[in-house]
């Protein structure tokens, strides 16, 4: 019999690749735009518990060491090509029990 394939994701804080429901997946909600295609409100980046929601995805381990080297390099603002606010951070502290 065949053995299911274990999905892979790259923690933004350590670099390691790791099992997918082993990280924590940070979202960003696609853009709207009007019918002329030009942006009227920015996707918002929230924290995906269920790992489904539509749009853009950049995962963390759910190690405070992690979220604190990924904050300080800016790696979620270069995954999403934007300012990431405060209350993402705390909203990841706080579900990493920081």
């Amino acid at each position: 019999m065949r053995q299911k394939k274990i999905p892979m994701r790259k923690c933004t804080g350590c670099s390691e690749m790791k099992e997918k429901r082993q990280l924590v997946r940070v979202v960003k909600a696609p853009d709207i735009k009007d019918e002329n295609g030009q942006v009227i409100k920015q996707g918002e980046i929230s924290v995906d518990t269920t790992g489904k929601k539509p749009g853009r995805g950049a995962y963390v381990c759910n190690d405070p060491k992690c979220l604190s080297a990924a904050r300080k390099a800016r790696r979620f603002e270069k995954a999403f090509s934007c300012k990431i606010p405060d209350e993402v951070y705390e909203k990841l502290e706080q579900q990493l029990g920081m």
